[in-house]
């Protein structure tokens, strides 16, 4: 044989060989974020309404975490802190959720607001994507983005070789469906997009199994506006009664369910880490599991979320984790899996929860913030600080969402939820005034202690003024605050 064709044997055999050997301490990783997906909303957390078959399994084979939040009530920040490991202030999305500018002439009480419309995660920051590209795996984000819709701010900005999805909420306008950086569906089909981005999912796992990958899947459901296939829509004569919530959970338990089987087939299931969880509280129509309030408040209805980790041989089966967690975990944990250092350069908020999923740590002493413009609750413990206790949300019942889909693309448009299904407790102390909740006795928040504790009260107080005054700071500037 030729000097040179050995040479170029020998080369391609010893990266086949290193290829095997690093796999083994790289294992492909795929996050699964709901959109609007409450406590309560999956059979395994306790919901009588809906069965959820292929998420109760990943969670026998896996950890169920019941007392996991998001670090806001809504989309944007929250995604930003799972992708950054960084509470909102840290990476310059505490003020909200980026809005198209076209989307304020549905409402004729709002203006046009440019600051919203050029929000965006900055250069700067680094995400899962950016993390996990950089060490040679392949990358994918398919479904809602929300981290800025300015072509500066799209996915594959952000370490994302592809993408598939919409820029924002499906409610907002115009609803473009963008492969990369090119529109290729308007108006979108909102029906089938549970289905086309698993079907996509399905496709990247398989063109990329004979290497490292990062799949990050946000979907759009259960947002508002509520869509599922036909296949899953159950209003017909034979059929059970309607329930379009329903309907679009058990799209969602599939989507779960087929991925997870697909890496069974391709053996990739114990090399691969996957993750699922929700970005918030639920809207109208969902569950939270009897917790007070719902998306858009800072009670735990609308911070806590299922989550729920599997990575059968690795991760021992059946757990059920109460420890208070929160969704920049998810930052630390995917990244302590895959061997890559976190960025030392900046506040890395996450905690890696390997060590507690393996029985060999404790994390029940620390504190988590939530956030909503600026600091809106401190939680240690079985106890919870409001900075202002959170006022109800006053929809008259007659309410319809001033967002509708463009042009036909929902199955059941007339099915969408409004007021009267509340998805949370409505009831309880209130008021536009600091309160204090001990979370183990009153997991509803119905009583405000605040008087009757008063060392706890200023003690927690303390700590959220210590953030707040975190949040005037550059983005690379700040501390951990710790009890």
């Amino acid at each position: 044989m030729k000097p040179v064709l050995l040479a170029l044997l020998t080369a391609l055999i010893t990266t086949s060989y290193l290829s095997a050997a690093e796999k083994s301490d790289r294992p492909n990783v795929i996050v699964i974020y709901a959109d609007d997906l409450g406590l309560g909303d999956l059979a395994c957390y306790g919901n009588e309404r809906f069965q959820t078959p292929y998420i109760d399994r990943m969670a026998r084979e896996g950890v169920r975490f019941t007392d996991f939040s998001s670090s806001c009530p809504y989309c944007a920040p929250s995604r930003a802190s799972l992708l950054t490991g960084r509470y909102p202030f840290r990476n310059n999305m505490m003020l909200g959720n980026p809005v198209p500018e076209a989307d304020y002439g549905l409402q004729q009480a709002r203006k046009p607001n440019p600051t919203l419309d050029k929000l965006g995660l900055p250069d700067d920051e680094l995400t899962l994507g950016e993390l996990f590209q950089q060490q040679g795996y392949a990358t994918m984000a398919i479904g809602k983005w929300h981290l800025g819709h300015q072509p500066e701010f799209h996915p594959t900005n952000h370490g994302f070789d592809d993408y598939l999805g919409i820029l924002y909420s499906n409610d907002m306008h115009p609803v473009q469906l963008w492969k990369n950086d090119d529109i290729v569906e308007y108006p979108v089909v909102q029906a089938t997009l549970t289905k086309r981005y698993t079907e996509a999912a399905v496709a990247f796992i398989e063109n990329n199994k004979d290497q490292p990958f990062f799949l990050y899947l946000p979907h759009a459901m259960p947002h508002k506006p509520l869509a599922c296939s036909e296949d899953f829509y159950s209003r017909q004569p034979s059929g059970p009664s309607p329930d379009l919530y329903r309907d679009v959970i058990a799209e969602l338990d599939w989507s779960v369910g087929h991925l997870i089987e697909r890496l069974q087939q391709l053996q990739l299931d114990q090399s691969t880490l996957v993750v699922f969880t929700s970005d918030n509280g639920p809207w109208f129509g969902g569950s939270t599991a009897g917790l007070r309030g719902m998306k858009s408040r800072t009670w735990e209805g609308g911070l806590r979320v299922p989550a729920i980790i599997h990575w059968p041989g690795t991760i021992p089966a059946g757990q059920i984790i109460d420890e208070p967690t929160i969704i920049m975990d998810v930052f630390s944990t995917v990244l302590a899996a895959a061997n890559i250092p976190a960025p030392e350069d900046r506040v890395i908020d996450g905690v890696n929860l390997l060590p507690v999923m393996q029985g060999q740590a404790n994390i029940s002493d620390r504190l988590l913030f939530s956030f909503q413009g600026d600091v809106k609750s401190v939680r240690h413990g079985e106890w919870k600080y409001h900075q202002q206790m959170p006022p109800a949300l006053n929809f008259p019942e007659d309410w319809i969402d001033p967002r509708r889909p463009n042009g036909v693309t929902l199955l059941a448009p007339f099915e969408q939820y409004g007021p009267s299904s509340h998805p949370g407790i409505a009831t309880g102390d209130h008021g536009r005034k600091p309160g204090l909740f001990n979370l183990k006795q009153d997991p509803t928040e119905q009583h405000n202690v605040a008087e009757q504790n008063e060392d706890v009260f200023k003690q927690l107080a303390a700590y959220r003024e210590a953030m707040q005054q975190q949040t005037g700071l550059p983005p690379g500037q700040g501390k951990l605050i710790t009890p």
